[in-house]
Protein backbone atom coordinates (compact mmCIF):
# COMPACT_ATOMS: atom_id res chain seq x y z
CA UNK A 1 0.00 0.00 0.00
CA UNK A 2 2.85 2.33 0.89
CA UNK A 3 4.49 1.95 -2.53
CA UNK A 4 1.14 2.42 -4.22
CA UNK A 5 0.63 5.72 -2.41
CA UNK A 6 4.07 6.90 -3.47
CA UNK A 7 3.26 6.18 -7.11
CA UNK A 8 0.03 8.12 -6.91
CA UNK A 9 1.17 10.72 -4.44
CA UNK A 10 -1.13 13.48 -5.63
CA UNK A 11 -4.28 11.39 -6.03
CA UNK A 12 -7.11 11.83 -3.47
CA UNK A 13 -7.16 8.96 -1.00
CA UNK A 14 -10.24 7.95 0.97
CA UNK A 15 -8.79 5.42 3.42
CA UNK A 16 -11.12 2.63 4.48
CA UNK A 17 -9.95 -0.91 5.30
CA UNK A 18 -12.39 -3.34 3.72
CA UNK A 19 -11.88 -6.56 5.68
CA UNK A 20 -11.58 -5.40 9.27
CA UNK A 21 -13.86 -6.64 12.01
CA UNK A 22 -13.13 -3.62 14.20
CA UNK A 23 -16.18 -1.66 15.21
CA UNK A 24 -16.29 1.50 17.27
CA UNK A 25 -18.72 4.41 17.67
CA UNK A 26 -18.19 7.51 15.53
CA UNK A 27 -16.09 10.54 16.38
CA UNK A 28 -16.45 12.05 19.79
CA UNK A 29 -17.34 15.69 19.76
CA UNK A 30 -15.26 18.24 21.65
CA UNK A 31 -15.90 18.54 25.36
CA UNK A 32 -16.70 22.10 26.39
CA UNK A 33 -17.32 22.22 30.13
CA UNK A 34 -18.91 18.79 29.76
CA UNK A 35 -21.28 20.11 27.08
CA UNK A 36 -21.11 19.90 23.31
CA UNK A 37 -20.76 23.11 21.34
CA UNK A 38 -21.52 23.98 17.75
CA UNK A 39 -19.87 26.55 15.56
CA UNK A 40 -22.75 28.99 16.14
CA UNK A 41 -22.69 28.81 19.93
CA UNK A 42 -20.22 31.61 20.41
CA UNK A 43 -21.49 32.84 23.78
CA UNK A 44 -18.71 32.98 26.36
CA UNK A 45 -16.08 32.18 23.73
CA UNK A 46 -12.95 34.23 24.25
CA UNK A 47 -12.77 37.32 22.09
CA UNK A 48 -9.00 36.97 21.87
CA UNK A 49 -7.91 36.74 18.24
CA UNK A 50 -4.68 35.34 16.92
CA UNK A 51 -2.54 37.44 14.61
CA UNK A 52 -3.98 35.62 11.64
CA UNK A 53 -7.45 37.15 12.01
CA UNK A 54 -5.95 40.61 12.34
CA UNK A 55 -3.69 40.05 9.33
CA UNK A 56 -6.26 38.53 7.03
CA UNK A 57 -8.41 41.59 6.38
CA UNK A 58 -8.50 40.73 2.69
CA UNK A 59 -9.02 37.00 3.23
CA UNK A 60 -12.48 35.47 3.22
CA UNK A 61 -12.57 34.35 6.86
CA UNK A 62 -16.03 32.90 6.33
CA UNK A 63 -14.56 30.34 3.92
CA UNK A 64 -15.37 26.85 5.19
CA UNK A 65 -12.46 24.50 5.91
CA UNK A 66 -11.78 22.20 2.98
CA UNK A 67 -12.82 18.55 3.16
CA UNK A 68 -9.67 17.65 1.24
CA UNK A 69 -6.67 17.44 3.57
CA UNK A 70 -3.18 17.24 2.09
CA UNK A 71 -0.65 15.10 3.96
CA UNK A 72 2.83 16.54 3.40
CA UNK A 73 5.61 13.95 3.32
CA UNK A 74 9.30 14.58 2.65
CA UNK A 75 11.44 11.97 0.95
CA UNK A 76 13.87 12.66 3.80
CA UNK A 77 11.37 11.60 6.48
CA UNK A 78 11.90 8.40 8.43
CA UNK A 79 10.15 5.71 6.31
CA UNK A 80 8.89 3.88 9.39
CA UNK A 81 7.24 7.01 10.78
CA UNK A 82 5.73 7.86 7.38
CA UNK A 83 4.35 4.35 6.97
CA UNK A 84 2.80 4.36 10.44
CA UNK A 85 1.29 7.81 9.99
CA UNK A 86 -0.40 6.71 6.75
CA UNK A 87 -1.62 3.50 8.38
CA UNK A 88 -2.99 5.44 11.36
CA UNK A 89 -4.84 7.88 9.09
CA UNK A 90 -6.39 4.90 7.33
CA UNK A 91 -7.35 3.28 10.62
CA UNK A 92 -8.77 6.51 12.07
CA UNK A 93 -10.98 7.06 9.03
CA UNK A 94 -12.48 3.61 9.47
CA UNK A 95 -12.74 3.41 13.26
CA UNK A 96 -14.23 6.89 13.60
CA UNK A 97 -16.61 6.29 10.65
CA UNK A 98 -15.48 9.52 9.03
CA UNK A 99 -17.25 10.54 5.83
CA UNK A 100 -16.76 13.33 3.31
CA UNK A 101 -13.16 13.97 4.38
CA UNK A 102 -10.50 12.94 1.87
CA UNK A 103 -6.73 12.77 2.22
CA UNK A 104 -4.34 13.65 -0.59
CA UNK A 105 -0.73 12.55 -0.19
CA UNK A 106 1.93 14.92 -1.52
CA UNK A 107 5.57 13.83 -1.45
CA UNK A 108 8.22 16.50 -1.91
CA UNK A 109 11.98 16.39 -2.37
CA UNK A 110 13.13 19.42 -0.38
CA UNK A 111 11.99 22.69 1.12
CA UNK A 112 11.95 24.50 -2.24
CA UNK A 113 9.70 21.91 -3.86
CA UNK A 114 7.42 22.11 -0.81
CA UNK A 115 7.09 25.88 -1.20
CA UNK A 116 6.29 25.54 -4.90
CA UNK A 117 3.52 23.08 -4.13
CA UNK A 118 1.98 25.21 -1.39
CA UNK A 119 2.12 28.31 -3.60
CA UNK A 120 0.00 26.49 -6.16
CA UNK A 121 -2.41 25.13 -3.53
CA UNK A 122 -2.98 27.85 -0.94
CA UNK A 123 -6.65 28.70 -1.26
CA UNK A 124 -8.55 29.90 1.82
CA UNK A 125 -9.67 26.99 3.98
CA UNK A 126 -6.89 24.67 2.78
CA UNK A 127 -5.72 22.27 5.50
CA UNK A 128 -2.26 20.68 5.56
CA UNK A 129 -1.40 17.66 7.68
CA UNK A 130 2.36 18.11 8.32
CA UNK A 131 5.22 18.56 7.66
CA UNK A 132 6.90 16.09 9.99
CA UNK A 133 10.36 17.67 9.81
CA UNK A 134 11.14 20.83 11.80
CA UNK A 135 13.26 22.39 9.05
CA UNK A 136 10.38 22.10 6.58
CA UNK A 137 8.08 23.96 8.99
CA UNK A 138 10.25 27.07 9.35
CA UNK A 139 8.48 29.47 6.97
CA UNK A 140 4.93 28.15 6.89
CA UNK A 141 3.49 31.28 8.50
CA UNK A 142 4.24 33.12 5.25
CA UNK A 143 1.04 31.53 3.88
CA UNK A 144 -1.22 32.50 6.77
CA UNK A 145 -2.64 35.53 5.00
CA UNK A 146 -4.04 33.16 2.38
CA UNK A 147 -6.24 31.47 4.98
CA UNK A 148 -4.24 28.22 5.08
CA UNK A 149 -3.93 25.99 8.18
CA UNK A 150 -0.93 23.80 9.00
CA UNK A 151 -0.84 21.05 11.63
CA UNK A 152 2.87 20.29 11.91
CA UNK A 153 4.57 17.60 13.99
CA UNK A 154 7.69 19.69 14.60
CA UNK A 155 9.10 19.82 18.13
CA UNK A 156 10.38 23.40 17.62
CA UNK A 157 7.94 25.35 19.77
CA UNK A 158 8.99 28.71 18.33
CA UNK A 159 7.24 27.77 15.06
CA UNK A 160 3.82 27.65 16.72
CA UNK A 161 2.12 30.90 15.71
CA UNK A 162 -0.49 32.36 13.41
CA UNK A 163 -1.80 29.51 11.23
CA UNK A 164 0.83 26.94 12.29
CA UNK A 165 -0.26 24.51 15.02
CA UNK A 166 2.15 21.96 16.50
CA UNK A 167 1.39 18.44 17.69
CA UNK A 168 4.08 16.63 19.63
CA UNK A 169 4.85 15.45 23.15
CA UNK A 170 6.10 18.64 24.76
CA UNK A 171 7.84 18.11 28.13
CA UNK A 172 6.77 21.51 29.52
CA UNK A 173 3.27 20.13 29.96
CA UNK A 174 4.69 17.08 31.74
CA UNK A 175 6.98 18.94 34.16
CA UNK A 176 4.20 21.35 35.14
CA UNK A 177 1.92 18.39 35.91
CA UNK A 178 4.56 16.78 38.15
CA UNK A 179 5.38 19.95 40.09
CA UNK A 180 1.69 20.73 40.59
CA UNK A 181 1.32 17.29 42.17
CA UNK A 182 4.34 17.32 44.52
CA UNK A 183 3.64 18.09 48.20
CA UNK A 184 4.28 21.65 49.30
CA UNK A 185 7.90 22.41 50.23
CA UNK A 186 9.24 19.38 48.37
CA UNK A 187 12.99 19.48 47.78
CA UNK A 188 13.87 18.17 44.33
CA UNK A 189 17.23 17.01 42.99
CA UNK A 190 17.63 16.66 39.22
CA UNK A 191 19.65 13.95 37.47
CA UNK A 192 20.03 14.47 33.73
CA UNK A 193 22.19 13.39 30.77
CA UNK A 194 24.37 15.86 28.90
CA UNK A 195 22.35 15.76 25.70
CA UNK A 196 19.61 17.84 24.09
CA UNK A 197 16.83 16.14 26.03
CA UNK A 198 18.57 16.50 29.39
CA UNK A 199 19.43 20.15 28.79
CA UNK A 200 15.84 20.86 27.73
CA UNK A 201 14.34 19.29 30.85
CA UNK A 202 16.86 21.13 33.01
CA UNK A 203 15.80 24.45 31.46
CA UNK A 204 12.08 23.71 31.81
CA UNK A 205 12.45 22.70 35.46
CA UNK A 206 14.03 26.05 36.29
CA UNK A 207 11.06 27.93 34.82
CA UNK A 208 8.40 25.68 36.32
CA UNK A 209 9.90 25.47 39.82
CA UNK A 210 9.82 29.26 40.16
CA UNK A 211 6.02 29.12 39.93
CA UNK A 212 5.62 26.07 42.19
CA UNK A 213 5.69 25.36 45.93
CA UNK A 214 8.75 23.13 45.55
CA UNK A 215 12.41 24.06 45.33
CA UNK A 216 15.37 22.67 43.38
CA UNK A 217 17.91 21.62 45.99
CA UNK A 218 20.61 20.06 43.81
CA UNK A 219 21.34 18.83 40.31
CA UNK A 220 23.94 16.68 38.61
CA UNK A 221 24.60 15.75 35.03
CA UNK A 222 26.43 12.84 33.44
CA UNK A 223 27.90 12.19 30.02
CA UNK A 224 25.69 10.71 27.35
CA UNK A 225 27.83 7.55 27.33
CA UNK A 226 27.53 7.22 31.15
CA UNK A 227 31.32 7.38 31.65
CA UNK A 228 31.03 9.54 34.78
CA UNK A 229 27.58 8.54 36.02
CA UNK A 230 28.85 6.77 39.16
CA UNK A 231 30.88 9.74 40.38
CA UNK A 232 28.01 12.10 39.58
CA UNK A 233 25.51 10.07 41.62
CA UNK A 234 27.95 9.80 44.52
CA UNK A 235 28.28 13.58 44.48
CA UNK A 236 24.51 14.07 44.37
CA UNK A 237 23.84 11.90 47.37
CA UNK A 238 26.95 13.02 49.25
CA UNK A 239 27.74 9.34 49.42
CA UNK A 240 31.27 9.63 50.85
CA UNK A 241 30.18 12.20 53.44
CA UNK A 242 27.22 10.13 54.62
CA UNK A 243 29.40 7.00 54.69
CA UNK A 244 31.97 8.80 56.81
CA UNK A 245 29.27 10.00 59.23
CA UNK A 246 27.82 6.51 59.61
CA UNK A 247 31.24 5.01 60.35
CA UNK A 248 31.85 7.74 62.92
CA UNK A 249 28.58 6.84 64.68
CA UNK A 250 29.47 3.14 64.62
CA UNK A 251 32.87 3.79 66.25
CA UNK A 252 31.29 5.86 69.02
CA UNK A 253 28.66 3.22 69.76
CA UNK A 254 31.30 0.48 69.78
CA UNK A 255 33.04 2.25 72.66
CA UNK A 256 29.89 2.05 74.76
CA UNK A 257 28.98 -1.21 76.49
CA UNK A 258 25.35 -0.48 77.42
CA UNK A 259 22.51 -2.48 75.84
CA UNK A 260 20.97 0.49 73.99
CA UNK A 261 24.29 1.28 72.28
CA UNK A 262 24.71 -2.38 71.33
CA UNK A 263 21.19 -2.51 69.83
CA UNK A 264 21.71 0.68 67.88
CA UNK A 265 25.11 -0.50 66.63
CA UNK A 266 23.57 -3.76 65.47
CA UNK A 267 20.91 -1.80 63.61
CA UNK A 268 23.45 0.52 61.94
CA UNK A 269 25.56 -2.41 60.79
CA UNK A 270 22.89 -3.08 58.16
CA UNK A 271 23.47 0.30 56.50
CA UNK A 272 26.26 1.56 54.26
CA UNK A 273 25.53 5.28 54.81
CA UNK A 274 23.21 7.49 56.80
CA UNK A 275 19.83 8.42 55.30
CA UNK A 276 19.86 12.16 55.99
CA UNK A 277 19.26 13.31 52.40
CA UNK A 278 19.07 16.96 51.40
CA UNK A 279 16.18 16.22 49.03
CA UNK A 280 12.77 14.56 49.16
CA UNK A 281 12.53 13.67 45.45
CA UNK A 282 14.85 12.90 42.54
CA UNK A 283 13.77 13.82 39.02
CA UNK A 284 15.51 11.43 36.60
CA UNK A 285 15.37 13.23 33.26
CA UNK A 286 16.29 10.27 31.10
CA UNK A 287 14.76 7.25 29.35
CA UNK A 288 15.70 4.19 27.30
CA UNK A 289 18.59 1.94 28.27
CA UNK A 290 20.23 4.76 30.26
CA UNK A 291 17.26 4.96 32.63
CA UNK A 292 17.57 1.24 33.34
CA UNK A 293 21.20 1.86 34.31
CA UNK A 294 20.87 5.16 36.18
CA UNK A 295 17.94 4.22 38.44
CA UNK A 296 19.65 1.11 39.92
CA UNK A 297 22.86 3.11 40.48
CA UNK A 298 20.95 5.66 42.57
CA UNK A 299 19.80 2.85 44.84
CA UNK A 300 23.26 1.22 44.81
CA UNK A 301 24.79 4.39 46.20
CA UNK A 302 22.19 4.50 48.95
CA UNK A 303 19.66 6.95 47.55
CA UNK A 304 16.84 4.76 48.79
CA UNK A 305 13.69 4.87 46.58
CA UNK A 306 11.68 3.87 49.67
CA UNK A 307 12.69 7.15 51.32
CA UNK A 308 13.32 9.47 48.36
CA UNK A 309 10.59 9.67 45.73
CA UNK A 310 11.77 8.89 42.18
CA UNK A 311 9.96 10.95 39.53
CA UNK A 312 10.24 11.02 35.75
CA UNK A 313 8.86 12.53 32.56
CA UNK A 314 6.39 11.32 29.95
CA UNK A 315 9.29 9.50 28.26
CA UNK A 316 8.88 6.85 30.97
CA UNK A 317 5.57 5.78 29.45
CA UNK A 318 6.90 2.44 28.24
CA UNK A 319 6.25 -0.98 29.75
CA UNK A 320 9.97 -1.78 29.50
CA UNK A 321 10.50 0.32 32.66
CA UNK A 322 7.59 -0.99 34.71
CA UNK A 323 9.33 -4.10 36.07
CA UNK A 324 12.57 -2.38 37.11
CA UNK A 325 12.80 -2.94 40.92
CA UNK A 326 14.22 0.51 41.71
CA UNK A 327 11.37 2.22 39.80
CA UNK A 328 8.59 0.58 41.78
CA UNK A 329 6.33 3.32 43.25
CA UNK A 330 8.07 5.93 41.08
CA UNK A 331 5.73 8.45 39.44
CA UNK A 332 5.56 10.24 36.09
CA UNK A 333 2.97 12.29 34.13
CA UNK A 334 0.84 10.63 31.50
CA UNK A 335 -2.40 8.87 30.66
CA UNK A 336 -3.11 5.24 31.52
CA UNK A 337 -2.31 2.72 28.81
CA UNK A 338 -5.87 1.42 28.79
CA UNK A 339 -6.94 4.73 27.25
CA UNK A 340 -5.09 3.83 24.03
CA UNK A 341 -4.96 0.05 24.39
CA UNK A 342 -7.79 -0.60 21.91
CA UNK A 343 -6.03 1.47 19.25
CA UNK A 344 -2.72 -0.29 19.90
CA UNK A 345 -4.31 -3.74 19.76
CA UNK A 346 -6.22 -2.93 16.57
CA UNK A 347 -3.11 -1.56 14.89
CA UNK A 348 -1.09 -4.67 15.70
CA UNK A 349 -3.92 -6.94 14.50
CA UNK A 350 -4.26 -5.16 11.14
CA UNK A 351 -0.73 -4.05 10.29
CA UNK A 352 1.33 -6.68 12.13
CA UNK A 353 3.65 -4.28 13.94
CA UNK A 354 3.72 -2.34 17.22
CA UNK A 355 2.26 1.15 17.26
CA UNK A 356 4.92 3.77 17.94
CA UNK A 357 4.11 6.19 20.75
CA UNK A 358 4.20 9.19 18.40
CA UNK A 359 1.62 7.62 16.07
CA UNK A 360 -1.26 8.47 18.40
CA UNK A 361 -0.79 12.11 17.33
CA UNK A 362 -2.13 11.76 13.76
CA UNK A 363 -4.95 9.55 15.05
CA UNK A 364 -6.27 12.29 17.34
CA UNK A 365 -5.68 14.96 14.70
CA UNK A 366 -7.85 13.12 12.17
CA UNK A 367 -10.70 13.11 14.69
CA UNK A 368 -10.34 16.81 15.42
CA UNK A 369 -10.18 17.90 11.78
CA UNK A 370 -13.06 15.69 10.72
CA UNK A 371 -15.22 17.21 13.45
CA UNK A 372 -14.41 20.74 12.31
CA UNK A 373 -14.89 19.97 8.60
CA UNK A 374 -18.07 17.94 8.96
CA UNK A 375 -19.59 20.70 11.09
CA UNK A 376 -18.78 23.30 8.39
CA UNK A 377 -16.42 25.41 10.47
CA UNK A 378 -15.22 28.52 8.72
CA UNK A 379 -11.71 29.90 9.18
CA UNK A 380 -13.06 32.49 11.60
CA UNK A 381 -15.08 29.90 13.54
CA UNK A 382 -11.96 27.77 13.85
CA UNK A 383 -9.82 30.53 15.35
CA UNK A 384 -12.54 31.62 17.74
CA UNK A 385 -12.95 28.10 19.03
CA UNK A 386 -9.29 27.06 19.10
CA UNK A 387 -8.47 30.13 21.22
CA UNK A 388 -11.13 29.28 23.76
CA UNK A 389 -9.94 27.59 26.95
CA UNK A 390 -13.29 25.82 26.97
CA UNK A 391 -12.49 23.81 23.85
CA UNK A 392 -11.22 20.37 24.92
CA UNK A 393 -11.10 17.37 22.61
CA UNK A 394 -11.27 13.75 23.75
CA UNK A 395 -8.25 11.86 22.39
CA UNK A 396 -6.62 8.46 22.85
CA UNK A 397 -3.88 10.16 24.87
CA UNK A 398 -6.38 11.98 27.06
CA UNK A 399 -8.24 15.24 26.68
CA UNK A 400 -6.28 17.82 24.72
CA UNK A 401 -6.55 21.43 23.61
CA UNK A 402 -4.37 24.11 22.04
CA UNK A 403 -2.61 26.86 23.96
CA UNK A 404 -0.65 29.41 21.93
CA UNK A 405 -0.92 27.02 18.96
CA UNK A 406 0.72 24.18 20.91
CA UNK A 407 -1.12 21.01 21.84
CA UNK A 408 -1.49 20.50 25.59
CA UNK A 409 -2.98 17.55 27.45
CA UNK A 410 -4.80 17.05 30.70
CA UNK A 411 -2.19 14.67 32.09
CA UNK A 412 -2.51 12.55 35.21
CA UNK A 413 0.06 11.20 37.66
CA UNK A 414 0.91 7.55 37.02
CA UNK A 415 2.66 5.31 39.52
CA UNK A 416 4.72 2.27 38.55
CA UNK A 417 3.87 -0.93 40.37
CA UNK A 418 4.31 -4.59 39.44
CA UNK A 419 4.62 -4.13 35.70
CA UNK A 420 1.92 -1.47 35.31
CA UNK A 421 1.54 2.29 35.58
CA UNK A 422 -1.74 3.28 37.24
CA UNK A 423 -3.33 6.67 37.81
CA UNK A 424 -3.12 7.82 41.43
CA UNK A 425 -4.59 11.36 41.29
Amino acid sequence: MFLFIFLFSCAPVNFSPKNSSIKEPGIKEPIINNQNISKNENNNISQKKTNIIQLNKNTNLNKVLSGNITVLISRRDDPKIVNQFLNVIELAIYKKKIKDVFFKIHIYDDNNSLKKYINKNKGAGTVYFGPIRADDSLELNAYCEDGVLFFSFSSNKSLARDCVFLLNFFPDNEIETIFDYLPENSKVAIVYPENSYGYKINQIVDNVSERSNSIIINRISYKDNLDNVRSAIKELGKYELRKFELNRQKKLLALNKDQNSKKRLKKLERFTTTNDYDFTHVLIADYGIRLLQVAPLLAYYDIDPNIVGFIGTGAWDDTIFFNEPTLQNAIFPGVEYKKRQKLVDDYVAIYGEDLMRISTLPYDLVGLLSYLINNNYSIKNFYELINSKKFIFDGVDGNFYFKNNLIERELKILQINNGEASQIN
